[in-house]
């Protein structure tokens, strides 16, 4: 049975180098991994089909906004009889530092609107997630959370972005060749404060 690999974000140029696209940016760098499959129109966004680890893939790029990715993701699930603990979700995450990566399967949505959309149109949390960190606005920032999250990375947090997608991409090939709970032992990791990890968080 295929995996489904879902990149979130938002559609349009203007969107591109925010931090709310980060899932697109991971995707992306599946994709090429997986020999560049080509995208076709399906379920409200772009779906393509591939292998990584010898795993059958789905890769899902919602063309929806992001409050409303449920709209393509559970479409395409149902479609191809995928269940939640084979859809893995790949976004920016505030609750974490900039730069951090971590694996983790159902909870909340702590108010990203993707992950609400996605839980509300499959009727479950139960899915895996690849959370990227962008960290709380700094203070001082001019605006709420969502122009923040809607704004684009600064010149010194772009210098961190190509490894964090390097370490996104190492924790999906982990989870599809060793499985979920030894991809979160190996990468819920807190590297940048020097603690030893292994601990995965709910």
């Amino acid at each position: 049975m295929p995996v489904l690999v879902v990149g979130l974000g938002n559609p349009g140029p203007e969107y591109a180098s925010t931090r709310h696209n980060l899932g697109w940016l991971l995707l992306d760098e599946l994709m090429r991994q997986s020999g560049h499959p080509e995208f076709k129109k399906k379920f409200l966004g772009d779906l393509a089909k591939g292998s990584l680890g010898r795993q059958e893939c789905l890769f899902l790029r919602p063309g929806t906004y992001m409050n409303e990715s449920g709209r393509s993701v559970q479409p395409a699930a149902a479609f191809y009889r995928v269940d939640p603990h084979d859809i893995i979700v790949l976004h920016d995450e505030l609750d974490l530092p900039l730069g951090d990566v971590r694996v983790k399967v159902g909870g909340g949505h702590a108010g990203h609107n993707g992950l609400r959309s996605i839980v509300q149109h499959l009727g479950t949390p139960d899915f895996v997630r690849v959370r990227m960190g962008i960290g709380r606005p700094p203070e001082g920032f001019a605006g709420d959370v969502a122009d923040y999250v809607l704004s684009s990375f600064g010149s010194a947090e772009r210098a961190c972005i190509p490894e964090m997608i390097a370490r996104g991409a190492n924790a999906v090939l982990r989870i599809l060749t060793e499985g979920v709970d030894r991809a979160m032992t190996e990468t819920n990791t807190r590297d940048f404060g020097g603690e030893p990890g292994g601990k995965s968080e709910n």
